[in-house]
């Protein structure tokens, strides 16, 4: 972490204390509920505020997202007066992020749910008990305008850079204004997922009734090799949204996807039917098998299908990948 300024590496540590004190010094009220994890309330303490969670780190090999609030945080601390509604900071996994790694017993982002059978007992499942005790809190005290940010990036490459995934909860106005914030973003692709997930979002959206979205930047890398340039669009909407309180308009919207089949690893025989150089978002044609697992196929369906998130390594019982079709 040579290279990296003083504010990312503070957050890349889940240190949040410097943040924490500029805006106490500025009359905000301020909570450190758990490690990594920081509340800020305005001084004002008006119930109809809006509320607004912004998580990094869920995955610990996944930093941009990382970097870039560590720069948005630093920026907005020069003037604390200037964030326009209530902010809650989640960095997700510190364990995985010092060891610089995606999680260090079991994937932190399908522990946000009572099903955790074998996994109970993971660090990860600790950790993920003790931020949805304080993101139910933070979202409990706040009106109506509630926001979850769940910033990521992708294993793979995607033929979209940065997409999004959209809990199936969300619909009418709300997914329509978040659609155009993600436009907004520079967000290519919305996938549309009415399955349900053990995600962060999906909890957010289902327990919080917040508005929400895990977002993908670009693609994993070490802390001080991601070229932040490529998401200046969502570094802008974000800082945008910080300090206007509402989401910015946008003349454009991503292209938008729902889930045609979700691929589950059932045994270990699980097999995808492509090579792991693969990308996000790449086509399979009607009829085309996707995966096999011992005598189960998986097939493409009546019209292309799209993969997203292809990860034969996950744990028997869990989603090993998307096939999504495009929505007109």
């Amino acid at each position: 972490m040579d290279g990296l300024s003083q504010a990312v590496r503070a957050l890349a540590q889940a240190n949040v204390s410097g943040i924490a004190g500029s805006f106490g010094n500025a009359g905000w009220s301020v909570r450190m509920p758990a490690s990594g994890i920081l509340q800020l309330t305005s001084p004002t303490h008006s119930p109809r505020r809006p509320r607004l969670l912004l998580s990094v780190g869920i995955h610990g090999d996944e930093t941009a997202p990382i970097e870039l609030l560590g720069h948005l945080l630093h920026e907005l601390a020069q003037t604390p007066r200037a964030l326009a509604l209530d902010l809650m900071i989640v960095v997700g996994n510190p364990a995985a992020i010092e060891q610089e790694k995606r999680f260090v017993d079991a994937d932190l982002n399908r522990m946000f749910s009572d099903h955790r059978d074998a996994v109970q007992a993971a660090a990860e499942a600790v950790r993920a008990d003790e931020i949805m005790r304080a993101t139910a809190s933070f979202f409990a005290e706040g009106g109506t305008q509630k926001w979850h940010f769940d910033l990521h990036t992708a294993i793979r490459p995607s033929l979209y850079p940065a997409f999004a995934v959209l809990p199936g909860v969300l619909e009418g106005a709300r997914r329509h204004i978040l659609l155009g914030w993600l436009g907004s973003a520079g967000i290519g692709a919305a996938i549309l997922n009415r399955n349900p997930a053990g995600t962060y979002s999906a909890y957010t959206a289902g327990a919080c009734g917040a508005t929400s979205a895990t977002i993908e930047l670009g693609q994993v890398a070490a802390l001080g090799c991601n070229d932040l340039s490529r998401f200046d669009a969502a570094r802008a909407a974000l800082a945008a949204f910080l300090r206007g309180g509402a989401p910015p308009a946008s003349a454009g919207m991503p292209h938008v996807f729902k889930v045609a089949q979700e691929l589950v690893k059932r045994s270990e025989s699980f097999r995808l039917a492509f090579d792991r150089d693969t990308p996000n978002f790449a086509a399979f044609q009607p009829g085309m098998v996707v995966a096999q697992d011992g005598a189960a196929i998986y097939r493409v369906g009546a019209e292309t299908e799209y993969v997203v998130f292809p990860n034969p390594d996950v744990r028997i019982g869990l989603r090993a990948g998307l096939m999504v079709v495009r929505v007109e």
